[in-house]
């Protein structure tokens, strides 16, 4: 091997994405004993999720290197990662321990930095929240955490020893360098995700999930209970020109919007 090909092996980027399993969005959901039942609705990999893995897979097919999915979460997390497999990233990996129950963000973003670290990465890509919850911490939260850049809600990038990404600004639209290593937060934008074809749709069902496990800190945030929100009141009906003074008292007391 010369010189020039171990300096490209060297430069060659280790990006992790992150995935998480969300119900569906379009599931109908229910309260049972003060906790969402979801015992019958369909889980699904996160929305945002395929744009990090499109943006994660663009980046290795211009710069090189390898490609892990990542997810936090019990076998049943499994399906998401096969997803992900099919899209064709090449490796897929499970974070877990049964004595972790229920995770906050403080306790998620732990086990995320020891397992990235773990990995080796020096990229990671997430979506920019997830379904179910929709903070929109983890990427900031995760940068943070790691002393890495940062670039969130990013809607386009480009790639070479670094990562200029495209980012909804107020006038429009900016394109900033990002350096690596970084965790960069993706939106839908430019990267329309791949489908997965049949070969690799075979690929992932004999695709092997690697298992490792982290220290995560007790959570400091406990769900005492869940509760749907209050229904809607009806709605009022107006006619005529005469009415006009009510509405806007209306609109003004009660909608807030004047």
């Amino acid at each position: 091997m010369n010189l020039i090909s171990l300096a490209l092996m060297i430069e060659m980027p280790t990006i992790v994405v992150l995935v998480k399993q969300v119900p569906d969005t379009n599931a109908k959901i229910a309260v049972q004993g003060d906790r969402v039942d979801l015992s019958s609705v369909k889980m699904e990999m996160s929305p945002y999720d395929s744009f990090a893995i499109e943006t994660a897979l663009r980046h290795k097919e211009a710069a090189g290197g390898t490609v892990t999915a990542l997810t936090i979460g019990a076998a049943g997390t499994e399906k998401i990662l096969k997803d992900a497999k099919a899209m064709g990233v090449d490796n897929i990996v499970r974070a877990w321990d049964d004595s972790w129950g229920e995770l906050d963000s403080n306790a998620l973003q732990s086990v995320l930095k020891e397992s990235i670290e773990s990995l080796g990465a020096d990229t990671v890509y997430c979506g920019k929240s997830a379904a179910d919850t929709g903070a929109g911490s983890t990427g900031p939260g995760l940068a943070e955490r790691l002393g890495w850049s940062n670039a969130s809600n990013v809607i386009g990038a480009e790639f070479s020893t670094d990562v200029t990404v495209s980012m909804p600004v107020e006038s429009g639209v900016a394109k900033i360098s990002v350096p690596l290593p970084a965790v960069i937060s993706c939106d839908k934008g430019d990267f329309k995700p791949r489908k997965a074809n049949v070969k690799g749709i075979m690929m992932a069902k004999k695709a092997q999930v690697e298992l490792m496990t982290a220290t995560a800190p007790a959570s400091s945030v406990v769900v005492s209970n869940h509760s749907m929100p209050a229904a809607k009141p009806a709605g009022k009906t107006f006619e005529g020109g005469s009415s006009a003074s009510q509405v806007v008292q209306l609109l003004r007391d009660e909608a807030n919007v004047l």
